[in-house]
């Protein structure tokens, strides 16, 4: 299996490239200043109705390795399935979502939103989770793992992410 960080997949030539982002407008610009412990791409039905397509993509890194190098951020507490909730963050003034936190993880893990990347295109997911309610006209090569709810983050991270995980637990 290739992992973000590990094999140098997507087109990466360096596995600490930092990779930067932002909102649409341009205000809100950030850094992730390390690879991302683990990709996830997300079919809930909560991610679909959040962001208003058929899925999210999520790169989670440590929030001490994620820089916000301009502008501020507005955050939005929202429910989620679990019943401990979300915080969005996003631009005050285009509304785009870069990262959340879920309450579960805590504040030192971040999501950041794929698609906020300036090169989004380096960034493929590790796994797709929650398929059991993908969109019917979503079709999945099967090269990356399948789950129908959560991933087991023993069986699914590589050793690194695990590490990295605890760490923040620690």
């Amino acid at each position: 299996m290739k992992y973000f960080w590990g094999e140098l997949t997507m087109g990466q030539t360096d596995p600490d490239q930092k990779l930067e982002g932002g909102c649409a407008c341009g205000n809100v610009r950030y850094r992730m200043n390390s690879a991302p412990m683990f990709v996830n791409c997300c079919h809930c039905t909560w991610c679909q109705r959040e962001t208003g397509t058929a899925f999210a993509l999520n790169a989670m890194i440590e929030s001490d390795r994620l820089e916000l190098t301009s502008g501020e951020l507005d955050v939005v507490e929202i429910p989620s399935d679990s019943g401990k909730g979300q915080k969005i963050f996003r631009c005050p003034d285009c509304k785009i979502a870069v990262w959340s936190h879920y309450v579960g993880a805590g504040d030192k893990l971040s999501f950041v939103r794929v698609g906020s990347l300036d090169e989004a295109h380096l960034v493929q997911p590790d796994i797709h989770i929650y398929t059991s309610t993908k969109q019917p006209w979503v079709s999945l090569s099967g090269e990356v793992p399948v789950v129908e709810e959560y991933c087991n983050p023993k069986e699914h991270w590589p050793e690194e992410a695990q590490k990295r995980y605890k760490a923040l637990k620690d």
